[in-house]
């Protein structure tokens, strides 16, 4: 399946769907279950990023290609980084080459590791000899990426004397490292963050335990967009959500009240029903610690037409794509009003003015997937629909099965 004509107008009025597990979770204990084997892995997620994780943690040697997997490409430069005896040339696409690692690569190197660039300066490919760690205290910036100190937090506890990480300036995306932390907590390591500064003790091995890997509040987004676009009444089931999640994404609950969402967790599930129009025609939301729903809401918005502004959004342009750009590009054509800076989007969405269009996807799942909540309203067009086997290989199969008519 690549390009594909999508319409929800027969969206059924109540339906359930599975979710697999969080592709966050996932990886940081697919990483734990390498370092420790005696961590078993329950309800693990389907995503390429996930395959591609398992397949590079069985390689110890020569090329590791993790295509377009940056949450990969971090954890695995600091997992290599740890392993004795491995030496590996880590790389992956030409996007994944234009994304930069050095913040990372740096402390790694201040710790005592072995990583040489292979192409341009402060970004992959990198040649990794790996080996017993020295080191035990690092500084680093901590306003660029969350998953830079989560990599070294997963492997922080392997090092001698463990491991001690100074934070320089606010965190983004804090949900996502305590969801490490306590990660880390719950195999058995003492894992703190405390007044600007990580401690992580050091442990050789832990105690045999499994752990079940919860559901992704990521692909509920789209679900809760999907409601938030539909008739009163209409209702969702999304099952495994915990309403103690460690997922920043957990914020859903609370901003699609606003859409008129409203969610009951109830016997380990979740249920959406659409219980008011929008509360109000202007809203606005800091996204620094939920980066990832930002497009699931700006385009919920334009579909309601609903003025909304999108703060906390500086790591966009590094991800997959420039998300702010390919989102202002993507809604003007659907016939929305936008605004972008550095780190913000504006949606005018009292002005927009619904119309079909083809929606590019730029090599990212979540344009493909936070779009297709739109075509309740108006027909669409998806290209390179294949990019949501990233994350969430099932969604179109998903939507069909829940009315959509997809060809």
């Amino acid at each position: 399946m690549s390009t594909i004509q999508i319409s929800g107008s027969s969206l059924s009025a109540n339906f359930s769907i599975e979710l697999t597990g969080s592709k966050s979770e996932t990886n940081r204990l697919l990483l734990l279950s390498a370092l420790y084997p005696n961590l078993t892995l329950l309800n693990d997620s389907n995503a390429h990023d996930v395959s591609v994780m398992k397949k590079a943690l069985q390689l110890s040697s020569g090329t590791v290609d993790i295509h377009h997997a940056g949450t990969a490409m971090r954890f695995l430069t600091a997992y290599f980084s740890v392993s004795e005896n491995a030496e590996v040339l880590l790389t992956g696409s030409d996007r994944m080459k234009q994304r930069p690692i050095a913040l990372l690569v740096d402390a790694l190197r201040v710790l005592g590791a072995t990583i040489e660039y292979q192409g341009e300066e402060g970004y992959p490919p990198l040649h990794i000899k790996g080996a017993v760690l020295p080191g035990s205290s690092v500084s680093i910036a901590a306003n660029v990426s969350s998953q830079y100190l989560s990599a070294l937090c997963l492997v922080g506890a392997k090092l001698p004397k463990g491991l001690e990480i100074e934070l320089v300036g606010s965190i983004t995306s804090l949900p996502y490292l305590n969801m490490t932390l306590q990660l880390l907590e719950r195999i058995g390591i003492s894992a703190r963050l405390d007044e600007g500064r990580i401690r992580i003790n050091p442990k050789s091995e832990i105690e045999p335990i499994s752990l079940a890997v919860e559901s992704d509040w990521s692909a509920a987004s789209y679900y809760y967009s999907i409601i938030a676009l539909s008739q009163l009444g209409t209702k969702a089931t999304l099952s495994t959500l915990r309403e103690d999640s460690l997922q920043g994404d957990r914020v859903l609950s609370t901003i699609y009240k606003d859409f008129g969402v409203s969610t009951r967790f109830e016997d380990g599930k979740v249920i959406l029903e659409k219980v008011s129009e929008p509360l109000s025609q202007s809203l606005s939301y800091d996204l620094k610690d939920a980066p990832d729903i930002a497009q699931t809401i700006a385009v919920t918005a334009a579909g309601l037409r609903v003025d909304c502004y999108l703060t906390g959004l500086h790591t966009l342009p590094i991800k997959e794509t420039d998300r702010l750009a390919a989102m202002k590009c993507e809604l003007e054509k659907v016939g929305a009003e936008v605004e972008i800076d550095a780190e913000s989007l504006r949606v005018f969405g009292q002005k927009a003015k619904l119309q079909s269009a083809s929606i590019a996807t730029y090599n990212d799942h979540r344009m493909a997937m936070a779009f297709a909540p739109l075509a309740i309203l108006i027909p669409l067009t998806i290209e390179e629909s294949f990019v949501v086997e990233k994350s969430y290989p099932d969604f179109w199969k998903h939507l069909s099965s829940i009315g959509y008519q997809i060809s």
